[in-house]
C-alpha cells in the first residue's frame, strides 16, 4: 500500500473521501510513514508494530508524537498509551489538533488558514446537515449565573457556578474554533482567546488536555472566577441536553461569529435550534422607563432577539425582546447598565 493511500483512507475513514484540503491538512499534521501508523489502527503497539514490520519502540515513538498533536487517541491509561486509534470523526481532530497552547496564532497562521477553509467549504457544509437530521437538539444553553442567582427555584443542571462545582477535575484550553479565527485575521466580536482561554474540559476531558500538555488545570474557585468573566464578555454556556450534573467532557462558551456549530447553522440558513435547546429562562423588558436606548443589549444577543423601537411619548428607542428568538442565556440582562432588562 503506498503511503499517498494512507491519507486518503484516513480522509475517507473521517467522511471525506477524496477531499483536497482535507489530504492537505492530513500531510501538514504527518510525515508519510506516520500516515502510514495512523492507517494501521486501531491496535496495540505491538499489534501496529507487527502491521508495520519495524520495531515496537519506534511504533511506540511515532504514535506518541502524533498523540501530541491531536491525531490519534490513546484507549484506557493516558499514561502509558498501549492502544492507539485514529481520530474518530472530523469535529475530535479538528478540536484536538487545533486546542492546543502549543500553537501560536502567528507561527502557525498556514495550518490555522488551512482548517479555516476546510471548514467553511466541507466541514461546516456537512455539520449542518447532520443537525438537520438530528430528531433533538444535542446540546442546551444554560443561563448566565449572574443573571439568574437571585431567582427562585433555580435547578442546579440550570445553574453553570453547580454544575462546575460537580466536577472532580477541571482544565482549561484555548478554544479551537476562536484561536482559528485569530489566526487567519477574524478575531471574535466579544472577547480575546489569546489572553483568556475559555474551553473547558472535565473528567477524562481534563485528563486527556493534562496529559498532552494542550491546556492547564484550573481550581473550582478558578473556574467559577472564569465563569464570570465568560458572562462578562456574553458567551453562551453550553451543555449537554439533559440534566444530568457530570459525565460531560467538554463544555463549550460559545460566541455566534465563531462558533463551529453556530456559524454552521447560519452559513446553512438553518435555525440554530436544531442544534441549541433553549433554556427555561427568558428575558424581558422590566422597566421600560429606565432603558436608555444605549442598544448594548442588541449588540450582546447572539440570537437576533432584541431591536429598538419608538414607543409612543419617548424621544429614544426602546428595547424589545422577542419571546419566540430568545434563548434564555441571559447575556442581555447582564450588559444592561441601566437594569431595564431581567
Amino acid at each position: 500500500m503506498t503511503t499517498q493511500d494512507a491519507y486518503d483512507i484516513l480522509a475517507q475513514r473521517l467522511g471525506f473521501p477524496g477531499s483536497t484540503r482535507l489530504r492537505s491538512l492530513l500531510q501538514m499534521l504527518m510525515t508519510p510513514d506516520q500516515a502510514r501508523l495512523a492507517e494501521a489502527l486501531p491496535g496495540s503497539i505491538a499489534e501496529v508494530a507487527e502491521k508495520a514490520g519495524i520495531p515496537e519502540d519506534g511504533v511506540r515513538n511515532i504514535l506518541d508524537e502524533l498523540y501530541y498533536k491531536g491525531v490519534v487517541f490513546p484507549r484506557g491509561d493516558f499514561a502509558s498509551r498501549d492502544y492507539y486509534r485514529f481520530a474518530r470523526n472530523i469535529v475530535q481532530l479538528h478540536d484536538a489538533a487545533q486546542a492546543s497552547q502549543e500553537l501560536d496564532p502567528e507561527r502557525d497562521r498556514a495550518f490555522f488558514q488551512k482548517w479555516h477553509d476546510f471548514c467553511n467549504e466541507e466541514m461546516y457544509p456537512r455539520l449542518a446537515a447532520m443537525f438537520r437530521g438530528s430528531t433533538s437538539p444535542p446540546y442546551r444553553v444554560v443561563p448566565a449565573y449572574n443573571s439568574i442567582k437571585d431567582l427562585p427555584d433555580v435547578s442546579p443542571f440550570e445553574n453553570f457556578h453547580e454544575l462546575l462545582k460537580a466536577q472532580k477535575l477541571i482544565a482549561v484550553v484555548p478554544c479551537s474554533c476562536r484561536l482559528r479565527c485569530v489566526s487567519v485575521g477574524e478575531p471574535c466580536e466579544h472577547t480575546a482567546e489569546a489572553e483568556t482561554w475559555h474551553c473547558l474540559q472535565f473528567g477524562r476531558g481534563a485528563e486527556y488536555v493534562i496529559s498532552r500538555g494542550s491546556g492547564k488545570t484550573i481550581t473550582t474557585e478558578e473556574a467559577l472566577e472564569l465563569c464570570d468573566a465568560i458572562e462578562e464578555d456574553g458567551l453562551l454556556h453550553i451543555w449537554a441536553n439533559n440534566a444530568n450534573m457530570t459525565g460531560l467532557n467538554t463544555s463549550c462558551q460559545c460566541c455566534r461569529d465563531c462558533c463551529e456549530n453556530y456559524v454552521s447553522m447560519d452559513q446553512a440558513g438553518l435555525p440554530i435550534g436544531i442544534a441549541w435547546q433553549k433554556s427555561r429562562y427568558e428575558a424581558y423588558v422590566a422597566d421600560l422607563d429606565a432603558c436608555t436606548g444605549c442598544q448594548d443589549c442588541v449588540d450582546r444577543c447572539q440570537f437576533d432577539a432584541i431591536e429598538m423601537v419608538k414607543i409612543e411619548g419617548s424621544k429614544r428607542l426602546k428595547a424589545a425582546i422577542d419571546p419566540e428568538k430568545c434563548f434564555g442565556c441571559g447575556a442581555c440582562v447582564l450588559g444592561c447598565s441601566p437594569d431595564a432588562l431581567k
